[in-house]
């Protein structure tokens, strides 16, 4: 590896900074994917511990000093905006794509993401008690069975941000692990917003201002979400609490008003059935803000087929919820004043016994583990250097002035 050379003017001073960087990151990138096994083995205690993402890389940075970025390194970064940062989480993307690649440690990452959080081991008692539990980004409400997930951010059009994050994987795990819940919800509320005043909107995807102001990170929003209730809504909870399965799952129904946009689609893509208002639209502006779709990449085409994915994702393609190519997505469509009769409906048609397991049967053919595990290896790298591009932070930037 070459230092820096003296006497250079700041523009060659620059590039050579960044040359040394990649060499640097060259480096990190062949030692994790030649010894991730054992470096996962070491922090976990060969395998016996779980460690979330977050508690991982923490371990990693205490272990293996200049591997993954120190605490106060990221504390550091935290407190600038996107645009001044030292891009300190791509060196975490490359630990986490070489740990999420190897063949043992992998898949036990994969695991701990999918195992209740301590936030909703608290909340549990209180929640099978009274059936309710209020928080900043989600309203979480039992009802006949149902667990009712309202998105409920009605200043920003519920626009997702590491807040919403937290609370929806708390109101996932809460919905899995009551047993008195059989089937799960997720609709958006009114909104207080002015251009969406007094409508329900299901979500504007990933908040704009947040990450231009730096405060959308890869560890606690961009990978948990993936890996953390996404899954979780896909796969079900790990609790091995039983021999049948180590899983517990539930069928899982969305309800769009208005509209889903980027990380709203990303969430369609995983329920069991999707009910739309008429008016409503369906759009991945990946295209337009640089970044990539969360699993929509790996998913959409299967579902939608590979040149509607391309229009939708590279083109930026809406899709009108009542259009053909939206109804490999969208499975029922009605006008907005039957929205609620609908709903019912087809919660009464997802409450039959054999639904859980069909569905389990189901979601395991059309993704099967290793598949999904070989995408977000690589979407924690790609994703972490996304985030740092020069294009996307011009263009957040300029989205954030006015951002949803």
């Amino acid at each position: 590896m070459t230092a820096l050379s003296p006497g250079l003017g700041f523009r060659a001073l620059a590039e050579e900074a960044h040359r040394v960087d990649d060499e640097i990151r060259a480096l990190r990138t062949a030692f994790v994917e030649a010894h991730a096994e054992e470096i996962y083995d070491e922090l976990t205690d060969g395998r016996t511990r779980y460690l979330r993402i977050d508690e991982l890389v923490c371990a990693a940075a205490r272990a293996y000093p200049g591997l993954v970025p120190s605490e106060e390194q990221m504390a550091a970064e935290r407190s600038l905006p996107q645009a001044e940062k030292e891009g300190r989480e791509i060196d975490q993307g490359i630990f986490l794509r070489g740990i999420l690649r190897a063949p043992k440690a992998g898949p036990h990452l994969l695991d701990a993401m999918l195992r209740p959080t301590d936030r909703a081991l608290k909340l549990l008692p209180g929640f099978v008690e009274t059936g309710v539990v209020e928080m900043e980004a989600v309203r979480l409400e039992r009802r006949d069975g149902v667990a009712h997930l309202t998105l409920c951010r009605d200043d920003c059009l519920n626009a997702e941000d590491s807040r919403q994050v937290d609370d929806m994987e708390t109101a996932v795990d809460l919905t899995l692990l009551d047993p008195s819940v059989r089937s799960g919800l997720l609709r958006g509320g009114v909104m207080s917003h002015p251009r969406y005043l007094g409508r329900r909107v299901f979500c504007a995807g990933i908040n704009l201002k947040k990450l231009s102001s730096g405060d959308i990170p890869l560890v606690d929003f961009l990978l948990r979400r993936e890996i953390g209730y996404i899954q979780k809504i896909f796969r079900g909870l790990l609790t091995e609490g039983s021999w049948h399965s180590r899983l517990t799952d539930k069928p899982w129904m969305a309800a769009v008003d208005s509209f889903a946009i980027g990380g709203g689609t990303q969430l369609l893509l995983v329920f069991d059935h999707v009910l739309a208002a008429s008016d409503a639209y369906l759009s991945l502006p990946a295209a337009k803000e640089g970044i990539i779709p969360g699993a929509s990449n790996f998913r959409l085409s299967r579902i939608a087929g590979p040149r509607v994915a391309r229009q939708v994702i590279l083109g930026g393609r809406r899709l009108k919820a009542g259009e053909p190519d939206a109804r490999s997505i969208v499975d029922e469509v009605v006008p907005p004043e039957e929205m609620d009769a609908a709903i019912d409906s087809a919660l009464a048609r997802l409450d039959g016994e054999a639904v859980v397991a069909n569905r389990r049967m189901l979601n395991m053919a059309e993704e099967p583990p290793e598949e999904f595990r070989r995408y977000i290896a690589e979407f924690a790298l790609q994703q972490a250097l996304r985030i740092y591009g020069a294009d996307v932070i011009g263009k957040v930037d300029g989205f954030a002035v006015g951002a949803r």
